[in-house]
């Protein structure tokens, strides 16, 4: 358990990793991290991403990432690259500069954009700088 939660934003092979966190594991993370399946809905959404975008775990799970909670991502330099890794059956692992505007003042964040064809979710990490 110790290692999971010393787990970094940049760790390689993390899309499998947070395939097998429990949500422990996956509150302890210093980062935020949106996990959601190929309908777009959000299964995973932990702790730190929750208190940071003041956005309640309840509010989020369930709903359409790209259309309802973060429709600020629904563009090519975000979403449309999950469409093109599911559409090709790629690996996606991207790491972007970005700015979170919806609901918030203007706030420069890393994304790390994950998707595995061998996953069950893909993942949105934000490391806000």
């Amino acid at each position: 358990m110790k290692m999971l939660a010393e787990t970094q934003f940049d760790q390689p092979g993390i899309t499998m990793l947070l395939e097998t966190m429990d949500e422990v594991a996956l509150n302890a993370l210093g980062f935020g991290v949106i996990g959601f399946g190929k309908d777009g809905r959000v299964q995973r959404y932990n702790t730190f991403e929750s208190k940071a975008a003041g956005l309640s775990v309840e509010r989020v799970l369930q709903q359409d990432l790209f259309m309802v909670i973060a429709p600020c991502m629904n563009n090519f330099l975000v979403a449309q690259r999950f469409v093109d890794a599911h559409e090709s059956g790629q690996t996606l692992d991207d790491t972007i500069n970005y700015v979170l505007t919806l609901r918030m003042r203007p706030t420069k964040v890393k994304l790390r954009l994950l998707s595995d064809p061998l996953a069950d979710l893909s993942y949105v990490l934000v490391y806000r700088l």
